[in-house]
């Protein structure tokens, strides 16, 4: 299976806040098909950062961009934007077939086309042999999959991890990482990472969106970053757990990110 190219992405003084919360100012672009961890302390804004872009959450101005489209005032559905939660949002009535599925029909009319993108994405992410399942007969690990073979048939450039492989242990969440990684090699969209684990962001980001205070404190490469040759903001947040990130990575070319000056 192929899919689109990314598409950049431009948080252009973006505004935000929820009724009696703090306000968020957000000013970035992300290049396309570039993967970049979004970090920073809890409040910080990184799940409301990735709402925006969704459109799970509308700004009280500003400008949302995805490519060359201002997708500012669009529904969730219409922009080319798939998400994945930490709670994998499946359907507990459905089985496998049926919840990925739903990334090529709400209503789940498929047709034998679609039917069988759904096959090929189950397969692809590991489940073959388990699409009549239903999610509670799963591991965490497999339903998390279930929701990245929904992304595939859904084929945005754009996807949106908040937190996703939180809830794992360390093994599985490696194995998800990887899957993330190998899926990105071969559809190259755009990834933005939610996360608070250094460890996630060095094995597969290239660049980080620091966030503080409801803004973006910093941007710059994840191997950067993570040795402590970023902000001292970020290297506090960090702590005692800074990565030496030596080997080189592809899309570590030019950062791929870049804040913007309001």
């Amino acid at each position: 299976m192929t899919g689109p190219a990314g598409a950049a992405i431009r948080l252009d003084a973006v505004r935000f806040a929820y009724p009696g919360g703090a306000p968020v100012r957000f000013d970035a672009a992300v290049e396309a098909a570039e993967i970049v961890a979004v970090m920073g302390p809890s409040g910080a804004g990184k799940s409301t950062l990735l709402a925006l872009i969704a459109g799970f959450e509308t700004p009280a101005s500003g400008r949302i961009l995805i490519g060359d489209s201002d997708v500012t005032g669009l529904p969730p559905a219409r922009r080319p934007v798939s998400m994945v939660f930490q709670e994998n949002n499946l359907f507990a009535h459905l089985d496998v077939a049926a919840n990925v599925g739903l990334g090529r029909s709400p209503a789940l009319r498929l047709d034998a086309a679609d039917r069988q993108a759904v096959a090929g994405a189950i397969e692809r992410v590991g489940l073959a042999g388990k699409a009549a399942r239903l999610p509670q007969a799963l591991s965490g690990g497999e339903r998390q999959r279930v929701a990245l073979a929904r992304v595939l048939v859904r084929d945005r450039p754009v996807l949106l991890l908040d937190e996703p492989f939180a809830s794992l242990g360390p093994a599985l969440r490696q194995e998800m990482l990887a899957l993330v990684a190998e899926l990105h090699a071969e559809r190259r969209m755009t990834v933005l990472m939610a996360t608070h684990q250094p460890e996630d962001a060095a094995r597969l980001a290239g660049s980080i969106l620091f966030l503080a205070d409801g803004t973006v404190a910093g941007t710059g490469a994840a191997a950067t970053f993570l040795s402590g040759g970023g902000p001292q903001a970020f290297s506090r947040y960090l702590g005692d757990r800074r990565i030496d990130v030596a080997r080189p990575r592809e899309n570590d070319r030019d950062h791929g990110i870049a804040r913007k000056t309001p």
